[in-house]
């Protein structure tokens, strides 16, 4: 029973590790296989992707030297475009630099002479003011002499009783006196020109008949009529106050004669400030 055989074992364990060596070797080349495919095919699209890259990349090489000839042209052109627009610029800067010379020499030119206008009018002026001056001077000294002479004048005016025995104010013998009464504003003061007439004249509120006239005496005779009623006032002399009352409050109204000519009489009636006026025809 001790007999049994040991060789047969041993070959059986070499079969097994050999075919399982063959089984690795066999997988292992299909494996080779399917990863040289695999590669074969990624390095055909590789090689078909760098050949459209390079296709692209000759086309953009030659759009890009069209592009730099294109500029080149254009920018020949330009430069030849900018040269004559400088030219032009620097031409039109030239005359703008004369225009600027001859307008700055025409302004000098111009100022000077309204300078010289303008000394010429400054000088007129003070001329005429120093004229003015003169004038006003002038007229001080005349209106100096105005309020002297009417000082003299109203010390010659004179106040005197009226026929009537009132004593009047003061007695107008001229026009520049009467005009004097009159700015003093204490009576109203009408003239009058009186000629004999059948027909009586009116003057302020009342109305005058002339009756006689004696130049060489200087006397006259006249008739007041006032509240339908005649006054004779006979035979009064030159610059006498003639008086009588009128009116509804009895207002003492006064009557001057300063001229006497023949048939003719010139002088004013004073009346008070209160009197009625004469209605305007």
């Amino acid at each position: 029973m001790n007999d049994t055989p040991v060789e047969p074992v041993v070959e059986r364990s070499y079969s097994g590790a050999f075919l399982a060596i063959v089984a690795v070797a066999f997988l292992a080349s299909i494996g080779g296989l399917i990863w040289s495919y695999t590669l074969s095919s990624r390095l055909a699209k590789s090689e078909a992707a760098l050949s459209a890259a390079q296709a692209q990349n000759d086309k953009l090489s030659a759009a890009l030297d069209q592009t730099n000839t294109q500029l080149k042209v254009e920018t020949q052109e330009l430069g030849h475009a900018v040269g004559l627009t400088q030219k032009q610029l620097e031409t039109r800067a030239q005359d703008l630099i004369r225009r600027q010379e001859a307008d700055a020499k025409r302004l000098e030119s111009e100022q000077a002479a309204a300078s010289q206008a303008a000394t010429q009018q400054i000088g007129a002026v003070s001329s005429a003011v120093s004229s003015v001056k003169t004038d006003v001077g002038g007229v001080k000294t005349d209106v100096e002499a105005t309020k002297t002479e009417l000082k003299t004048t109203q010390a010659q005016l004179q106040s005197m009783k009226g026929d009537l025995g009132v004593q009047s104010g003061l007695i107008a013998t001229n026009h520049d006196e009467l005009e004097i009464l009159k700015h003093k504003g204490d009576r109203n003061y009408y003239e009058f020109t009186l000629n004999k007439d059948k027909k009586p004249q009116p003057v302020s509120t009342v109305s005058l008949l002339l009756k006689k006239a004696d130049p060489k005496k200087n006397r006259y005779t006249l008739v007041v009529i006032a509240d339908d009623k005649q006054i004779e006032k006979k035979d009064k002399g030159l610059n006498e106050p003639v008086q009588f009352y009128t009116g509804k409050d009895k207002m003492l109204f006064e009557l001057v004669v300063n001229n006497v000519n023949k048939n003719q009489i010139v002088g004013y009636v004073s009346a008070p400030k209160n009197a009625p006026q004469p209605v305007t025809p």
